[in-house]
């Protein structure tokens, strides 16, 4: 008789990996920082109790996606291209992890789409491609400026209160 298969195993049904996790916060960092020049990623991952050197390697990524630009020199740094407003958090993750998707034959890189011999034949398709759809939809409904609290000596923004009532 074979051994009961456990109940859970891998890093769960729809997980990012600590790229995705780390670089999320980095970029909320970068976006604290919006407007007041270069951040430091030191001062980033003494904030964020992160490794610097990790951080060093996500920063790449994150500028071949033009997402983040750098500055040399003493008071160098790392800041957003754009407006926190105007990157999806979609953008952010497909930088750092690569393609959406539950399983590579849901993937939206045509190039995956290739490397599964059964999706000619395959029923069950339709499901991880909804899958990725829902999980996409949402990141792409959410911007940075979501997550980015805003500064106490800044107008509050209504978009960053969801569900906050306004008094006119």
């Amino acid at each position: 008789m074979a051994a009961p298969r456990p109940a859970y195993h891998g890093s769960g049904a729809i997980a990012f990996s600590t790229k995705g996790e780390y670089g999320v916060r980095l970029m909320v960092q970068l976006g604290r920082h919006a407007g007041t020049g270069p951040a430091s990623l030191a001062e980033i991952a003494a904030e964020e109790d992160l490794p610097r050197a990790y951080l060093e390697q996500l920063v790449v990524s994150l500028r071949e996606a033009g997402l983040v630009t750098s500055t040399r020199g003493a008071h160098g740094g790392y800041e957003l291209a754009r407006a926190p407003e105007t990157i999806s958090m979609a953008e952010v993750l497909r930088a750092l992890e690569g393609p959406i998707a539950p399983m590579m034959c849901a993937s939206d890189d045509p190039d995956h789409l290739s490397q599964c011999d059964r999706s000619a034949r395959c029923t069950v398709n339709v499901l991880w491609v909804r899958v990725r759809d829902a999980v996409a939809g949402a990141l792409d409904s959410m911007t940075l400026a979501d997550l980015v609290p805003p500064r106490a000596n800044s107008p509050v923004h209504p978009t960053r209160l969801q569900g906050a009532q306004t008094t006119p």
